[in-house]
């Protein structure tokens, strides 16, 4: 693997067993099978449908007792034998004078023909009643199959799996309402008909995408964060499928985690336990996907828009091909589905550095422009019925979530997030040899603000109650010098928290803001052991960085060795702030995460063709 890119190989996923490690090498020449429509429920025919009618009753004895008239006819004659496969007739009742006459005639001729005269409105009413009753039946009935074809689809993973050491569940707020954290999982297991469309011969299973969605107690914003799948974590012990449980690994790659037991369903629960320690946030439900239910999505949204920044050929598929072969997928915006939207979201070789970094991004965009696809379409059953039938397919779901209520409770609550306030990023990282290291602090910071519902600006989406701003201000204690005053209009700080008390640059940032400054950047300090609270300048920025100072008693100028202004917060300014602000939940206030993993966010309103390559 020497020379290797990150994301290269799947090196090293069997430390588990002490097995080589498998490769990921994949082939696209097997065409794409749809399964075979399920078929409808027959009705069925009760056994006595067609039988004849009983013999005997009052309509019987009333033909007997007429049998004696003039207008019966002749005995031995014979009777018009119903048709084949229909049911007979009843004999017609014989015609009597009404005119003062006995036995079947007179009154009771009367009242026949009264009630002959009756029979055809009671007859039609009966058919509109019944055709009411069947339409209301057939409603009901359909909407019962489609529920239970649904439901019958899911299958849940052992939640015997789950670690029994979890973070604790998030509070909720004055409204009930709580975040979610929900772990999405791509497998690429070769099982049944995935084999022939990611190709490859080696059994088990591997993530190949894992993204965890950190839904926002408001319902109003989200967050979709991906795992690189060759950086380099910690995976706590796991269980076996023969329920024994292996024991905490250090150092090794993400994805071995999905592989441990090496089944064809894979591991979600170790995936589950290795995030949840990974990261401190608890997650609520764990839903995977497999190559030919994400294909089969794909196709009832009918397709999906993508962007590729140069053309793709068949090498780029297949890097084992000796040549670089035909032009498969052109540079530009097309719709894929089915194995193409296979192909994009897989694809490595061609674009960027042929690293896993670069897929991750396609990959965001791919989901962007799919939850894009679906709102334009609107939320309504015809719309959302095929999609729900191929996703329930794919699925394989945590214990908790399997059930369609349950689905559709989960998709229900995200149906109002706007798409601009649907955000996707990669954890922070560096290349570490062949394979990817997480950045700290940055990722530290990234898992406290989703910790506290804090958005990637810094905003505070917990849902929970604002406190109400004071009619006047507070008059500050006697012993308290006033505040400082500084007019900033014009200057750019950037904010460095030189130290480890979390939320300091958010209120310092508030304070420069308040004086008109404007903050460029907010973020960690390299060195998070700064004494005092230093602002450093760059050339001619002297008088500047003096009316920075102003606001934070006690601190230094000194001149540094890039341009601009940059205010770094000591242990002085923490003693002072407080250790952070509470937020509506109780926890204390992380502050932003770092700018440059903010501004490396893209939206799902993004345009299609940005950000979908790194590297070159």
């Amino acid at each position: 693997m020497a020379g290797q890119r990150a994301g290269a190989s799947d090196g090293g996923a069997g430390w588990w067993e002490n097995e080589p490690p498998q490769g990921d090498a994949y082939r696209q020449d097997a065409p794409y099978r749809d399964d075979a429509p399920s078929q409808g429920v027959p009705r069925r025919r009760a056994g006595s449908h067609d039988d004849a009618p009983a013999p005997g009753g009052r309509a019987e004895s009333r033909r007997a007792q007429a049998r004696g008239s003039a207008a019966t006819p002749p005995r031995g004659a014979a009777a018009t034998p119903p048709r084949s496969g229909r049911r007979a007739a009843p004999a017609a009742e014989p015609e009597t004078e009404s005119a003062g006459g006995s036995g079947a005639g007179g009154r009771a001729g009367s009242r026949r023909a009264a009630a002959q005269g009756r029979r055809k409105p009671r007859r039609t009413k009966k058919i509109i009643i019944w055709s009411v009753v069947g339409a209301t039946v057939a409603v009901v009935g359909s909407g019962g199959y489609v529920y239970w074809r649904l439901n019958a689809n899911i299958s849940a993973f052992d939640g015997e799996g789950i670690s029994k050491d979890r973070p604790a569940a998030a509070e909720a707020d004055a409204q009930g309402r709580r975040p979610m954290n929900i772990l999405l999982i791509g497998s690429d297991s070769r099982s049944g008909n995935n084999k022939d469309l990611g190709g490859g011969e080696e059994g088990g299973a591997r993530s190949d995408t894992t993204i965890l969605l950190h839904v926002y107690a408001d319902h109003k914003h989200a967050v979709g964060v991906s795992f690189p799948r060759d950086a380099l974590v910690n995976v706590p012990k796991c269980m076996l499928p023969n329920k024994s449980w292996t024991k905490p690994q250090a150092n090794a790659m993400f994805n071995s985690a999905f592989s441990v037991g090496n089944s064809e369903q894979g591991n979600p629960a170790c995936t589950q336990n290795t995030v949840e320690a990974l990261t401190g946030l608890r997650v609520d439900h764990t839903i995977v996907v497999n190559f030919e239910g994400f294909a089969a999505m794909t196709k009832a949204v009918g397709g999906v828009e993508v962007c590729l920044p140069n053309a793709i050929y068949e090498k780029d598929l297949n890097p084992n091909l000796p040549k670089k072969g035909k032009e498969i997928y052109p540079k530009g915006v097309q719709t894929v589905e089915g194995q193409a939207a296979l192909d994009y979201v897989r694809l490595r070789h061609g674009i960027g550095d042929n690293s896993d970094v670069g897929r991750m991004q396609r990959q965001q965009a791919f989901l962007s422009s799919l939850i894009k696809s679906v709102k334009s379409k609107g939320m309504s059953p015809t719309n959302l019925l095929p999609l729900a039938d191929a996703a329930t397919k794919a699925l394989t779901v945590d214990p908790d979530l399997a059930g369609v209520d349950k689905l559709l409770n989960l998709g229900t609550s995200l149906k109002d997030i706007d798409l601009h306030d649907i955000k996707f990023l990669t954890t922070p990282w560096h290349y570490e040899k062949e394979r990817i290291g997480l950045n700290h602090p940055q990722v530290d910071q990234l898992w406290a603000a989703l910790k506290a519902d804090r958005t990637l600006d810094g905003e505070d989406a917990s849902g929970g109650e604002q406190s109400p701003a004071p009619s006047e201000p507070a008059a500050p204690p006697s012993s308290a010098p006033p505040a400082p005053t500084a007019n900033g209009a014009g200057i750019k700080v950037g904010v460095y928290n030189g130290t480890t008390t979390a939320g300091l640059g958010t209120k310092a940032a508030t304070t420069l803001k308040g004086a008109n400054f404007t903050v460029t950047s907010t973020s960690n300090a390299s060195n998070q052991n700064h004494a005092t609270t230093v602002v450093q300048y760059g050339s001619g920025q002297k008088a500047n960085a003096q009316a920075v100072a102003a606001l934070f008693p006690g601190a230094t100028i000194e001149a540094g060795s890039t341009a601009g202004i940059a205010l770094v917060l000591g242990k002085d300014y923490a003693a002072g702030a407080g250790a952070g602000t509470a937020t509506s939940g109780g926890a204390a206030d992380p502050g932003p995460v770092a700018s440059s993993v903010a501004n490396s966010a893209r939206s799902a309103d993004d345009d299609v063709c940005s950000n979908v390559s790194y590297g070159s």
